[in-house]
């Protein structure tokens, strides 16, 4: 448990850090020849603004080739032009052949040294380029700005202004440029730029890509070093288009997990029948999920109006989304080995197996709050990217062992120890259970990941929704499969006749379980949780 705090405290500080939609990026010693800069979602109104900071080249002619470029596809589709020609300069490309049914339309944006400027060009279905030196002589009537804000005459007065001074205004690609400014300090040259996109029209809508390229000229060439600010919003809204339903749906969320544990809670007190410990740990992760989610959609409520987090709300995120991870897997593996009583009756391997799923569960949960938080550009997204895909894939192998290993020793026990009808119950249950997991990972792994591709890029939400309804369909079935009952099979004994005690199995749940001489005769460690009466805590 302290490893998980500590390990949420970490990952809280550094990832509260970052500037949630108006992103710094600074690229420093870096050497790769595109980088994925950012992926937003614009409907008509939204504004894209990059400024580009001190780009440091050594003094003299350059060699190599710097520029950026903006796709818009409609949906979350990888380009794969460029995931086919990474060691390629994308910015030579003459042909249409990079433009495609998903990627109808590319802006280039070329640096030239000599003449100090940005040369525009572009490729497929452009009808109307609206790019400006930066966003602020975007004039304020062909944005729908919202009435509260103060400075709108301010503003105004600018858009005179701005009108006044076309140069600022790009209409169309052939020919367009736009300025770029030198400054020399020992020996190196600092060049600096910005632009700035509007979306005027909602044929312009879509999910806009940004990347910048470096393509050496003879040799490797100098490593880039330079900072991007990238600033991005949905007439004052700073979600992605596809994100701006998140608050709504964290929250509503939220609150269905909070009825649903306070309802696990009174059935919990009010039950006749006994109470184990693994139920008190399904409340706690319920609780758990419902905090999560509520922390989640109040942070995405502040990147929404503000474009950054508050910190406060983001720390409480992290944890309980760390917490709640590890004790899902926890949960899951715990049931899974039949363990539900008060006594620890685990087996020696499923005690190994805990040592090696908790500290990897923990891991993924710090990759996937990096990913989510540090910038899509910075080197280390992608490494921290591909380690999440494999501890989590290599956790959600491995709490299927148990099951499988509970399974096999029903099976077995069912045609030995005398009572096969109890262990066919339970052979029944665990086989319901392992379906029930398989499906829980392929749902929220494979097909949300599916759906990301699939759906447009306004409704990139649904991936999500579907994602939390999955998991609350599987707390609902588990809770149902495993409620205290009477009759049901997973917390029902086996007493076996025999007069000197035997262990039939020391693996999942028969583990603990002995043939006793006395039939009335019950394990203490099969006492109830809630019985106050014959328990003692160890």
């Amino acid at each position: 448990m302290f490893l998980i705090v500590k390990s949420a405290f970490l990952t809280a500080f550094f990832a509260a850090i970052v500037t949630g939609r108006i992103h710094k990026l600074p690229l420093t010693g870096d050497e790769r020849h595109y980088v994925d800069l950012t992926t937003f979602g614009f409907f008509q109104g939204g504004v894209l603004d990059v400024h580009m900071v001190n780009f440091m080249l050594p003094s003299g002619p350059v060699s190599g080739e710097y520029g950026f470029t903006l796709d818009r596809t409609a949906n979350d589709a990888i380009n794969p032009y460029l995931e086919a020609h990474t060691d390629m300069c994308f910015l030579n490309e003459s042909d249409n052949s990079i433009v495609s049914p998903q990627h109808p339309a590319i802006v280039f944006l070329k640096m030239d040294f000599i003449s100090s400027r940005l040369n525009i060009t572009c490729k497929g279905e452009v009808s109307a380029l609206h790019l400006y030196q930066n966003r602020t002589v975007i004039p304020i009537d062909r944005i729908k700005r919202q009435s509260q804000y103060l400075f709108i005459n301010r503003r105004r007065r600018a858009v005179v202004e701005s009108e006044k001074n076309q140069k600022n205004y790009v209409t169309q690609c052939s020919n367009a440029v736009l300025p770029i400014t030198k400054e020399t300090r020992n020996g190196f040259d600092y060049y600096n730029t910005s632009f700035a996109m509007y979306v005027a029209s909602d044929k312009e809508e879509g999910l806009y890509n940004l990347y910048f390229h470096n393509c050496p000229g003879k040799g490797n060439g100098p490593s880039i070093n330079v900072m991007l600010e990238i600033y991005e919003s949905n007439d004052g809204n700073f979600l992605s288009a596809g994100e701006m339903p998140l608050p709504a749906l964290y929250s509503m969320m939220s609150i269905i997990f909070f009825l649903s544990a306070g309802f696990w809670t009174f059935i919990l007190k009010t039950s006749r029948h006994p109470v184990y410990r693994i139920h008190i740990i399904m409340c706690i992760l319920v609780y758990l999920k419902a905090l999560s989610l509520a922390f989640h959609g109040i942070n995405y409520h502040f990147i929404q109006t503000r474009g950054e987090h508050v910190t406060t709300w983001a720390i409480l995120y992290y944890i309980t989304h760390l917490l709640k991870g590890a004790v899902l897997f926890v949960t899951i593996v715990l049931v899974g080995t039949g363990w539900n009583f008060i006594k620890h009756i685990l087996a020696d391997r499923d005690k190994k197996l805990f040592m090696i799923v908790i500290p990897l569960q923990v891991v993924a949960n710090v990759a996937e709050i990096i990913i989510a938080e540090s910038e899509e550009g910075a080197a280390e997204h992608n490494t921290w990217r591909d380690l999440f895909i494999f501890v989590d894939l290599l956790c959600c192998g491995a709490i299927l062992f148990p099951v499988v290993w509970s399974i096999r020793h029903l099976q077995d026990a069912s045609s030995t120890d005398g009572k096969a009808a109890i262990n066919l119950r339970k052979l029944k249950l665990f086989r319901h259970f392992y379906i029930m997991v398989v499906c829980y990972i392929y749902f929220t792994r494979i097909i949300v990941s599916v759906l990301k591709i699939l759906v447009p890029f306004q409704y990139s939400w649904i991936d999500e929704m579907f994602r939390e309804m999955a998991t609350f369909v599987f707390f609902v079935m588990t809770g149902y499969k495993f409620r205290p009952a009477a009759a049901n099979p997973y917390f029902t004994p086996n007493h076996i006749d025999d007069i000197e005690p035997q262990v039939l199995s020391d693996i999942g749940v028969l583990e603990g379980v002995s043939r006793v001489s006395n039939r009335e005769k019950k394990r203490d460690d099969l006492q109830p949780l809630m019985q106050e009466t014959n328990y003692n805590s160890d």
